[in-house]
């Protein structure tokens, strides 16, 4: 009888499942995740060689930061123009999936800001991750292709919807409106940053003023008279409020009494507001990006948000090493707080790997081919970061490429090469090794491929490949060194 009942149930939630308007299926609503400890920020540094791409820093009290691996970027944009701004971290409700969307722009290349802003990537750059340390490959969406006359799609950010069951992913976009051209803020709504709906007119300043660089955050309780706050770049930086994201919003005032604008007001002027709330505590900082003066972010406080008065300027504060520029918060929990760290430890040194028959040549990548070599030119092309194994951190390795962060040597019908981790398993076997006793000096190392444990990294002919050991040469062969 029990089963019975339980066969009726399933069938009458299917049923009422069918006459959802629409073919609608029931909201999932945010999970409660587990209390916060730390924060991680996604950020780029600037117009320099690889500044316009993706780093990360950590912080363990939301003011003092630390640069994540070593400072390089955790990962670069291969799609596109090649370049990455602005990035935005997401995650899911369940906190079990999470999304990296960024500007595709690369100033460094030699486009103009006119180029940019008027002839510009429409498409905004994404990544996908199940936990945070390892990324997919890139992908493109053309989110602003649909916006009549649109010549870019700038500074994104989404944010999850319960009322509509998935997020509201917002830029800005420059293009002509009812006789004018400037920057508003567009938006679609996506389930998954692959698809995506129509894009809609989300803000627009009255005249010939321009908006870029919005960011909303969700408070809790709605602590000073709201549930999401927002801040915006518009020539001052205007503080707004609504109970709903696509709703109506009530302009709070802007940030002028601090000596703080985008330009109109002059002072310090900044751009890029990133909004992050103190774990534990109903405290929010709003980071600025100093642009005009190149001092990167800088941090103003507030216990609540109902009225821009409540801000103060902080001055106990420390962004680490790198200059950190238009970004995004996410708070961690302990759990993905452990992650990060194990991945990016405070200190992950950079290593070459010497082959023991040819001790005047290191592991190389060339044109993602690998190979060994003397003389490496550029350097970077023959150092690596040895990490904890992709597949198995327990005992085993990989290697990511310094010059090319998220790559790494992996073994492909048994012949090596340089790729991007796409997030499979397949990947992520393939690019881990065992470090075992050297098989041809026990002094120096070899490395066992973990989805093939009969066979080793070997070099043949110069190239690197997977190969089982049969003798003396091939084990020589086999056996390689960590240098600096």
């Amino acid at each position: 009888m029990p089963r019975v009942v339980a066969r009726v149930s399933a069938l009458l939630a299917a049923i009422c499942l069918l006459l959802l308007p629409g073919g609608q299926t029931p909201r999932a609503e945010a999970a409660a995740l587990d209390p916060f400890t730390g924060y991680l920020m996604a950020h780029f540094t600037g117009e320099s060689a690889n500044g316009e791409q993706i780093y990360l820093a950590h912080s363990s009290d939301g003011l003092t930061w630390r640069d994540l691996n070593n400072g390089s970027p955790v990962l670069l944009s291969t799609l596109g123009t090649r370049g990455v701004r602005d990035p935005a971290l997401v995650r899911s409700p369940a906190g079990d999936r999470y999304w990296i969307v960024a500007t595709d722009l690369r100033i460094a290349s030699g486009t103009s800001w006119s180029d940019a802003l008027n002839r510009g990537s429409t498409s905004l750059v994404v990544w996908e991750s199940r936990d945070l340390v390892n990324w997919s490959a890139p992908w493109l969406i053309n989110v602003a292709g649909a916006i009549p006359g649109a010549g870019n799609a700038w500074a994104p950010e989404a944010i999850y919807n319960q009322a509509t069951g998935d997020y509201v992913l917002y830029w800005a976009t420059n293009s002509p409106r009812n006789g004018v051209t400037k920057n508003r803020i567009w938006y679609v709504r996506t389930s998954d940053f692959r698809t995506f709906t129509a894009p809609q007119l989300f803000i627009e300043r009255p005249g010939s003023q321009g908006i870029i660089d919005t960011q909303i955050i969700e408070v809790p309780n709605s602590v000073g008279g709201y549930r999401y706050y927002r801040a915006s770049a518009d020539g001052h930086i205007p503080i707004e409020a609504s109970n709903s994201i696509l709703g109506t919003w009530t302009s709070l005032g802007n940030l002028s009494h601090l000596g703080i604008s985008n330009g109109t007001g002059g002072g310090n002027i900044v751009e890029g507001p990133m909004w992050m709330q103190f774990n534990g505590r109903n405290e929010w900082a709003l980071y600025l990006d100093q642009f005009a003066t190149n001092r990167g972010y800088l941090p103003i406080t507030s216990t609540n948000l109902g009225s821009v008065t409540n801000f103060r300027v902080r001055s106990d504060y420390n962004m680490g090493a790198s200059r950190k520029r238009h970004g995004s918060i996410l708070n961690l929990t302990a759990a993905e707080e452990s992650r990060v760290l194990a991945r990016w430890p405070s200190n992950t040194s950079v290593n070459r790997i010497q082959s023991y028959t040819h001790q005047d040549r290191y592991v190389r990548h060339a044109d993602y081919d690998v190979r060994i070599d003397a003389n490496v030119n550029p350097a970077q092309d023959a150092q690596f970061r040895v990490v904890p194994g992709l597949a198995n951190n327990s005992g085993y390795v990989s290697f990511e490429s310094v010059n090319y962060p998220g790559y790494y040597l992996r073994h492909y019908g048994f012949d090596f090469v340089l790729a991007a981790n796409d997030g499979t398993s397949v990947f992520a076997a393939d690019a881990t090794f065992r470090q075992v006793a050297g098989l041809g000096n026990s002094a120096w190392q070899s490395f066992q491929s973990y989805n093939y444990p009969d066979r080793h990294i070997r070099h043949y002919d110069y190239q690197l490949r997977l190969d089982q050991i049969t003798d003396a040469q091939s084990r020589n062969d086999a056996t390689f060194r960590l240098t600096s």
